[in-house]
């Protein structure tokens, strides 16, 4: 159901839509969680290390679609919330046509590259064959990947994030049980994990897309809208491509190190691997509800109610502080206990990395969910340059400072050391640049 922000307590409003997206993204990482804990428990410590590998890779091609998702998301959430139907319906259709061009160039680059780029990564000889054909199969799976974003994205600027919901919590669950399938009663290996998203992904985007399509005709305007405008592109591609960059330069940084983190051995990427699943579950839900808080700040601009912008930026950082509290717990005490989810014969070495990651990252996410609810807010009202300023910032730090500590004493300690100081000072820049605004008038750049 279409639900307006820009109505109510701000903070009543943004925990009833952005509850449901933190449980959507949870069950989105569960076909990523899925594949490495099947991949884990029932192949090898080999096979996780290869579906590690190759998923720093496939976040490269999720930017894009996130980058799509946000365009989209931003434009008819400011469209909504000014009551402009025809306007909105045409952005939708825009992106449609916008992402199915991105989507084929991507398809052609990851099904004539793929080689390439696991070598650029340094990918161990032992797992190269099982990272390549996980990161294949995977590849013929991005118009799945791409227009269920765009549809999750619709359906939050609509300010419905509960369909979406349902719509995980059943694939994502089928994923589990296909991928136990395929891998244990076929013995499919590495390929069984990997058609099991494409299939379970599959279902859901072509049901998600029929809802949008539904709820699209629902929306009654007195002039047919036309499928494609260029000025609503231009608009969707200002939010659009510094998105995607956020997405895939932060990808391309975890890329450069995961090649840092290979040099180390097949136990260190089996350990990083389970451990960074652990930490993108969060961090992706944070940044969910951080899309969320666009979403709301989109609308509420839309409808040039300012002041609501405050209002949602406090109640924000007090969501996402009470979810960080009993995450920080779980991770920092009970670390080896979640490991164990994916590694069932660990090597010490294994263990021991896994649960340093999470040891030192895990304090932390008070100080990077506070950035990613200030960045939430700049990206809603189109405050693309500081945005990436604060994102940039992060990325640099957390690449150098890696491959500095790395060549220390520290070895591979010394690369989860550098996300901390990203993150700090990354959310030093995105809070200041928010508070630079008052929110009193409407400034979109």
């Amino acid at each position: 159901m279409n639900k307006d922000l820009t109505v109510g307590n701000p903070e009543t409003v943004l925990w009833k839509f952005c509850i449901p997206l933190f449980g959507s993204i949870i069950f989105q990482q569960l076909y990523n969680i899925a594949d490495s804990l099947i991949a884990g428990k029932y192949i090898g410590e080999n096979a996780l290390a290869a579906v590690g590998n190759s998923y720093e890779i496939t976040l490269i091609f999720i930017a894009f679609a996130f980058g799509c998702n946000m365009g989209c998301s931003v434009i008819v959430s400011r469209l909504y919330g000014a009551k402009d139907y025809k306007q909105m319906k045409t952005a939708v259709y825009t992106t449609f046509i916008l992402s199915s061009a991105v989507c084929l160039i991507l398809m052609v680059i990851g099904i004539s590259g793929s080689n390439l780029l696991l070598r650029l990564i340094h990918t161990p000889e032992e797992v190269f064959a099982d990272s390549k054909l996980y990161l294949d199969i995977y590849v013929w799976g991005l118009p799945f990947v791409f227009f269920y974003n765009i549809a999750t994205g619709i359906f939050s600027a609509l300010g419905d994030s509960k369909t979406p919901f349902y719509f995980l919590a059943i694939s994502s669950t089928s994923n589990i049980a296909v991928d136990i399938l395929f891998v244990k009663a076929f013995h499919m290996g590495v390929a069984g994990v990997a058609w099991a998203t494409f299939l379970c992904q599959g279902i859901s985007c072509v049901l998600a897309i029929i809802v949008v399509l539904k709820r699209l005709y629902n929306i009654k305007v007195k002039e047919k809208s036309p499928v494609f405008n260029i000025e609503l592109l231009k608009q969707i591609i200002i939010i659009a491509v510094p998105s995607t960059l956020q997405q895939s330069f932060i990808s391309f940084g975890n890329i450069v190190i995961q090649g840092i983190i290979n040099g180390f051995g097949a136990p260190v990427m089996a350990g990083y691997s389970a451990s960074v699943k652990l930490n993108n579950l969060v961090i992706t839900s944070f940044t969910t509800l951080g899309n969320g808080i666009s979403n709301y700040t989109s609308q509420n601009l839309g409808a040039l109610k300012m002041t609501r912008i405050k209002e949602g930026f406090k109640a924000g950082i007090k969501m996402v502080w009470m979810l960080s509290l009993p995450l920080f717990i779980l991770y920092f005490l009970g670390g080896k206990i979640c490991l164990r989810l994916f590694l069932e014969s660990p090597t010490p070495l294994a263990m021991h990395t896994g649960i340093m990651f999470l040891r030192i990252l895990s304090p932390f996410y008070f100080v990077v969910s506070a950035k990613l609810v200030a960045d939430g807010i700049l990206r809603g009202a189109g405050m693309m340059k500081y945005f990436m300023i604060a994102t940039f910032t992060d990325l640099i730090l957390r690449v150098t400072l890696a491959y500095v500590f790395s060549h220390t004493a520290l070895g591979a300690t010394g690369i989860w050391c550098a996300w901390p100081i990203g993150w700090t000072i990354a959310t030093i820049l995105s809070i200041s640049f928010y508070r630079k605004e008052p929110w009193s008038v409407s400034k979109t750049s």
